[in-house]
């Protein structure tokens, strides 16, 4: 039977999808070594880690790297194309889940509620209530979204229609903003947004997007919220703002070293929440991802090109190497 190797667990039901078409086996461990050897005998790599180049040089059944998600920055794609394997991914399932996450990190900031929970729980019911006459309302500040992949239009859509803020998007491609908002370059839109969102993708022009120049560009008092990539920002120069007090707060799940390291600057931050790149799961986008993957990994084996192909250049290599695929 074919080998379907995943870097963790799926979701149930796509662990029944996949039940007659081969073995499933989930990797013993994430480092490249052991992805790579593991995955030798694979005709078919579901991907929620980051994969060694050296997994696309020593499988040679590989048809199909399918990434559990959306973004590509965990698969060597160059390595991948000239190894002649199929790229795939599951695009768009889990923005309602960001999305979600993005307006529950900005409420927490503006309600304070990391420093009221935490003195509430040590020092009385004062101390927490303490903090309340500090609380700032979500409604009508302005919100800028950099990046509108389907996570950035959900934000879009939730901020402007669900709590009234004004709404500004900067995007590298061309497509329409969402209701209500307005397209303003990137360094406007810093300067004029209360709550600032990362949900760009990590390439390189967009690696250290937030540097210390656009960080010292941001309103005192304005949130950084990263959904996107840890490099996206510059963590010296948020940590900096942070503990001057220029900036209100960050929320940031995702981070230039992960997992991130428990004597980090970030967590002595009082005005920081950090989540563990856990933003886009719930247990109903881990089902959407994971039948998602599940239908592209079945489409590879009946012979089949994936729907949401990410590499179309490597079709003639593909099935040069598979002539019976189509």
């Amino acid at each position: 039977m074919p080998k379907i190797y995943s870097t963790h667990p799926l979701h149930p039901r796509a662990s029944e999808m996949l039940a007659g078409a081969g073995e499933l086996a989930i990797a013993s461990a994430l480092d490249g070594a052991t992805l790579a050897r593991e995955a030798a005998d694979a005709d078919i790599v579901i991907v929620r880690a980051p994969l060694p180049e050296a997994l696309f040089a020593g499988a040679g059944r590989l048809k199909a790297a399918i990434r559990h998600g959306a973004g590509l920055d965990m698969i060597p794609m160059e390595a991948a194309t000239a190894a002649g394997v199929l790229v795939a991914n599951v695009p768009a399932v889990n923005a309602r889940s960001v999305a979600e996450h993005v307006i529950f990190t900005a409420l927490a900031l503006l309600r304070r509620f990391r420093m009221m929970d935490r003195d509430l729980r040590r020092d009385g019911w004062l101390a927490g209530r303490a903090h309340a006459d500090l609380n700032h309302e979500l409604a009508g500040r302005t919100i800028g979204i950099v990046g509108l992949g389907a996570v950035g239009q959900e934000v879009g859509r939730i901020a402007a229609h669900g709590f009234g803020l004004s709404v500004l998007a900067t995007t590298r491609s061309a497509r329409a903003a969402p209701e209500g908002a307005r397209f303003v370059p990137i360094d406007e839109l810093v300067a004029e947004s209360d709550v600032l969102v990362l949900c760009c993708p990590l390439t390189p022009e967009t690696r250290g997007l937030m540097n210390a120049a656009r960080i010292a560009r941001m309103k005192r008092g304005a949130l950084l919220i990263n959904v996107s990539r840890g490099p996206v920002v510059d963590d010296a120069a948020l940590i900096a703002a942070l503990g001057e007090g220029r900036l209100g707060g960050a929320a940031l799940d995702v981070f230039s070293t992960q997992p991130l390291p428990p004597d980090h600057p970030y967590f002595s931050l009082d005005n920081v929440i950090v989540t563990p790149h856990m933003a886009g799961i719930t247990e109903e986008s881990m089902m959407r991802m994971g039948t998602g993957a599940a239908g592209e990994a079945l489409r590879v084996l009946a012979g089949e090109l994936p729907v949401n192909l990410r590499n179309p250049e490597v079709v003639e290599r593909y099935q040069q190497r598979f002539p019976a695929a189509d």
